[in-house]
């Protein structure tokens, strides 16, 4: 299969992630089915994508035609055996629930095209185990998009225990024909990206809740003295701080290393909905 054949790709999900991802096909010129179990799931990933491009058009960096063409590739489903029927790539962005995306690809796989490959875009995961669940693991990869994907250029490719070198090579003309960077890792715990930045995060709470310093200056001591774009509190924030809880114990639950134990700061905030930027509260509020 080669990545600039792709006549057609099925995105299961439409959250943040699903409607991103869906996005930036639909930019590279691919079709794309979105499904979701519920219309009105559909109908918000839709209204995203549309104010989102709507942004992009008001700064004059890209015409209102070419931003219609691009929500006129997407069609919309809430049946699963219709949206990869004809696909001839899949890719999962449905919750970080191991038992919930493997009943999804069960179904994927009876009424996939033989050819097609499977994606999962998972942060924390094993994609050997989902692989597993579907007749063909060799045409399965871990497509890690970061958020927001429309704008974020790093694509992590993941390879299973039984992924082919030619399923990687796929993935990374892929990544090449959807203006994205790829890097590869093995099916480890938290892979590249979260293997080295949640332990940063961590870190930064742990500092936070020990007083050495304010919020303000732990990230900005990071972002003057290290280069990065944002702090990581800042980051952790736009990220979800649930999120970053729940990827936090997944990881730590596989490595049994006692720096991933999650600060007692960051889960009496997610207990308190101070989610970060989704809830207008997190480290910092957000009005």
């Amino acid at each position: 299969m080669n990545a600039n054949d792709i006549k057609k790709v099925a995105v299961l999900g439409a959250g943040l992630m699903g409607s991103g991802i869906a996005q930036v096909c639909a930019q590279a010129g691919i079709n794309v089915v979105m499904r979701d179990i519920k219309d009105e799931f559909l109908e918000k990933g839709m209204k995203g994508i549309k104010d989102g491009l709507g942004k992009v058009v008001s700064k004059g960096k890209m015409t209102q035609e070419d931003a219609s063409a691009i929500v006129n590739r997407i069609e919309t489903t809430t049946d699963l055996a219709k949206a990869v029927s004809e696909a001839d790539l899949v890719i999962e962005a449905i919750p970080e629930e191991m038992k919930l995306k493997k009943e999804v690809y069960k179904e994927v796989s009876k009424n996939v095209q033989e050819h097609a490959i499977i994606a999962s875009n998972t942060s924390t995961l094993s994609v050997s185990e989902m692989a597993a669940s579907v007749k063909k693991p060799e045409n399965f990869v871990g497509l890690h998009f970061f958020n927001p994907a429309p704008v974020m250029k790093l694509l992590e490719i993941v390879r299973g225990k039984r992924t082919s070198e030619e399923t990687v090579q796929f993935a990374k003309a892929l990544a090449n024909r959807l203006g994205k960077t790829p890097v590869v890792s093995i099916d480890s715990p938290g892979f590249i990206a979260n293997r080295v930045a949640l332990p940063l995060m961590i870190e930064a709470v742990t500092a936070l809740e020990e007083g050495v310093a304010t919020k303000e200056d732990i990230d900005t001591a990071m972002k003057l003295g290290y280069n990065h774009p944002m702090g990581p509190l800042e980051l952790a924030d736009l990220v979800g701080l649930d999120t970053i809880l729940h990827s936090v114990k997944g990881v730590g639950d596989k490595l049994k290393s006692p720096r991933w134990k999650p600060p007692k700061l960051l889960e009496q905030m997610v207990k308190e909905g101070k989610l970060g930027r989704k809830t207008k509260k997190g480290f910092y509020d957000y009005p």
